[in-house]
């Protein structure tokens, strides 16, 4: 039985991260304890580490992308057993008993700071714990790597784009081609949606159309926005900043739809949203059925993120290179000793 976990932890807002050593969470009766080996790297963490929402408790083990090998049951589980491969996504566990709970829309459960895979300590460790019914067996033929970057990416892409596409006869657009954004023209492109890139990078036009793109648009301004007017039933922004609201607005068709996935800062002229009757909706990651159809639409469809695989002991390094928008598109930490 573990005893004692080893992990990287921030003992304060914005400091970089340090070797943690920690004894092992309980086990309850629904929970598996889970040896990490991979855990992707995603800029939630930096923020959850700048406490950025106001829920940050130090020391802080970040890390909510998370793949490896149950090494632990408790009591109640039967449908997992040690040395299964498994994965993990920002949560691992609800309060089961609110209304959202109750719907089966477990990630808008009412205790949201308490249910998320990093409480007590997240994934940039030797080992978690979380309530099974949140832990999903890694399907047959997917990497590790590639399973890891899905938790929390790609079902947030995956989960916009069920619920809001209706038919393969829509004209996607998605904006920002980074992280989120390459993972959602993949999808968009296997869901048989025409999928336009906006993108403020004019280098990124050829990587964003061999990740299934039928166009690209440069979004530095009005005027190279201009001819996409009136042109999207949707759009799904994974950006988080550089955003020309106005333009992008009005690239939507009548009663189109902008999709939200980040936390930009929005500042919009209201008479487009009104006279065009446009509809302006966040989505927040998915439930654990949207999750299970994930993994089967990505292993389908071979949806596959574009990454780098650094050592868990270089994740200040690894974590500086997302900060500073370097990481094409994802990094993935490798725990050496599992």
């Amino acid at each position: 039985m573990t005893t004692r976990i080893l992990g990287y932890a921030a003992n304060a807002v914005g400091e970089s991260l340090q070797p943690f050593e920690y004894a092992a969470p309980r086990l309850g009766a629904h929970d598996v304890r889970v040896s990490v080996t991979h855990c992707g790297v995603c800029h939630t963490d930096i923020q959850a580490i700048d406490d950025y929402y106001g829920i940050t408790s130090f020391p802080f083990v970040p890390g909510h992308e998370i793949v490896g090998v149950v090494s632990e049951v408790g009591s109640d589980v039967s449908s997992l057993k040690e040395g299964d491969r498994v994965c993990i996504g920002w949560q691992a566990r609800s309060c089961g008993e609110c209304e959202w709970c109750l719907k089966g829309e477990t990630q808008l459960c009412m205790r949201i700071e308490d249910t998320t895979v990093m409480v007590p300590y997240g994934g940039f460790s030797s080992s978690v714990v979380a309530d099974h019914r949140f832990v999903y067996p890694l399907p047959a033929f997917m990497l590790g790597e590639v399973a890891a970057v899905l938790m929390c990416a790609g079902l947030s892409v995956f989960s916009a784009l069920q619920t809001h596409v209706t038919g393969p006869e829509l004209k996607v657009a998605v904006v920002g081609v980074g992280g989120l954004g390459h993972i959602a023209i993949q999808c968009a492109h296997a869901l048989g949606c025409e999928v336009t890139a906006i993108s403020s990078s004019p280098d990124k036009k050829e990587q964003a159309l061999g990740f299934g793109a039928d166009h690209f648009v440069v979004s530095t301004g009005k005027d190279s926005m201009r001819p996409v007017d009136y042109g999207y039933d949707l759009l799904i922004c994974t950006a988080n900043n550089g955003i020309d609201w106005s333009s992008l607005l009005m690239s939507l068709k009548k009663r189109g739809r902008l999709v939200l996935l980040g936390f930009p800062n929005i500042a919009l002229n209201s008479t487009n949203l009104v006279a065009h009757e446009l509809s302006i909706t966040g989505s927040l990651i998915g439930n654990p059925a949207t999750m299970r159809a994930m993994l089967s639409f990505a292993q389908d469809h071979d949806i596959k993120p574009a990454l780098e695989l650094m050592p868990m002991s270089e994740v200040n390094a690894a974590l500086q290179r997302v900060k500073e928008n370097k990481a094409r598109y994802r990094i993935v930490l490798v725990n050496e000793s599992q």
